[in-house]
């Protein structure tokens, strides 16, 4: 049996898997966590990956290795591979200002889709790096290298201390703001607008099956990829399979061959981690609304789904809009979330329920739109996350985005992915290993258009507009 091995370097924790290269099945697993906070040394996820790796039963026997992590993460390295200064993660939004700068600097939220189809968040690369040049100016000179969390740890697995051997895929690089995943190929302009005229090194992009280095063990390292890449290759996600992950936030990304140029900034245009294009979408507001509500309700949350499934579509005209914590998509920091449509006959626990499913879902359902009409023929949608272990969720969703929904077994996707990425490597065949997923669940239901046309009607009430 050949073995490959898959790491997933998350936001809370590492996560290693060990698989027969043939089949995918995993055969030895280990993790670790991470510690808590927006900004973090990179040496504490390579403290974590030991650690996991161990618990793996090691590397030793794994003929190729790859790794998916947490996008966006910008690590700063010195001519000598030491880090600057603590990565900032996806998650610190000490950029926002950056982010508002940059755009109005290029012209404008429809320069940046026209040219790279990213416009700046502060969740990117690139507005990190600009808060980094006004802020920490001495720093900013010192950085030889930026590279991001994926990027650090293949390097560190090569046991290259050279930045010149830095190494990344499209899948990742598309989230920096300073590569176009149409073209396949950097921006150096964005990345000297971002550090007023500084341009580091950053690493070479390879292709889905390239080799990276070995490690010194000898085996191949992959390329690496993104999460929701990674994520995406595990799932076995195919061309017009839409990715929708409930977690914190809620995420859909779906695999096809167009790469959008939207001037809202509402789809951002990722690559694959196959060569296709991965157009995404990302709220703020994923599972947590159905825990809010299920607190508010004093209930736990298999009572919700009861209460959710018991009342009847549209929740008898009473609509939840969840942006609780604001909203990226659409790009509303300033809202927050809204029950409307409530009189004395529909204001009922199980309507309560019904629509807090309801609205969480159409939201998503906006960001399935949102893609398709960037040129995604979105046929089936897998859902994944920890909101997809709710019963209501899982049976409303069809009815709601009006397609297939299927839910796969509970697994390491990420890890997942980056391990079939290592059997890709290691075989050179012009597409990845056909590894069957296990178990999992099709959930169908008639559509529910009224559903969506009164979340539509609601969301400029939340406004007040």
């Amino acid at each position: 049996m050949t073995l490959v091995a898959g790491i997933d370097s998350s936001t809370q924790s590492c996560k290693v898997l060990i698989c027969d290269a043939d089949t995918g099945a995993v055969v030895r697993s280990g993790s670790a966590p991470h510690p808590d906070g927006t900004e973090v040394d990179p040496r504490h996820w390579w403290a974590a990956l030991e650690t996991a790796v161990s618990a793996a039963g090691g590397l030793d026997d794994a003929a190729a290795v790859s790794v998916g992590a947490q996008q966006h993460g910008m690590v700063c390295l010195d001519e000598n591979g030491q880090v600057v200064r603590n990565a900032l993660l996806w998650n610190d939004t000490r950029s926002s200002t950056a982010a508002v700068q940059l755009t109005d600097e290029l012209g404008g939220a429809h320069e940046w889709a026209k040219r790279i189809g990213v416009v700046p968040v502060a969740a990117i690369t690139a507005t990190k790096l600009r808060w980094l040049t006004d802020h920490e100016p001495a720093q900013a000179d010192a950085t030889a290298a930026v590279c991001l969390p994926h990027d650090w740890l293949t390097w560190r697995l090569s046991g290259s201390t050279d930045i010149g051997d830095l190494r990344t895929d499209r899948s990742d690089a598309s989230g920096t703001g300073y590569f176009s995943s149409e073209a396949g190929e950097y921006d150096s302009g964005l990345l000297e607008l971002a550090m007023r005229g500084r341009r580091p090194l950053v690493p070479e992009v390879l292709g889905p099956r390239d080799t990276a280095g070995r490690t010194a063990s000898g085996a191949q390292l992959g390329a690496g990829a993104g999460d929701n890449a990674a994520a995406a290759l595990g799932l076995g996600a195919a061309e017009g399979d839409c990715v929708l992950s409930l977690g914190t936030s809620g995420v859909v990304s779906a695999v096809g061959g167009v790469a959008p140029h939207d001037p809202e900034g509402v789809v951002a245009a990722f690559a694959d981690a196959t060569g296709r294009q991965l157009p995404l979408v990302c709220t703020l507001n994923g599972a947590p609304v159905l825990a809010a509500v299920a607190r508010m309700l004093g209930v736990e949350f298999d009572e919700l789904d009861r209460l959710a499934l018991s009342a009847p579509a549209g929740a008898e005209g009473l609509t939840l809009v969840p942006y609780f914590e604001g909203e990226r998509s659409p790009n509303l920091p300033e809202a927050s979330g809204a029950l409307h449509g409530a009189n004395t006959r529909n204001l009922t626990s199980a309507n309560v329920a019904r629509a807090a499913v309801e609205g969480l879902l159409s939201s998503m359902a906006y960001c399935v739109e949102k893609i398709a009409a960037h040129g995604v023929d979105v046929h089936d949608v897998i859902l994944t996350g920890g909101g997809a272990r709710s019963e209501a969720v899982r049976r409303i969703a069809p009815a709601v985005l009006g397609t297939t929904v299927r839910v796969p077994t509970p697994a390491e996707y990420v890890a997942l992915g980056a391990a079939r990425q290592a059997a890709w490597t290691l075989s050179q065949s012009d597409s990845p290993p056909e590894w069957t997923a296990e178990g999992g669940q099709t959930y169908r239901a008639d559509p529910t258009p009224a559903v969506l046309d009164q979340y539509r009607a609601a969301q400029p009430l939340t406004l007040g507009q």
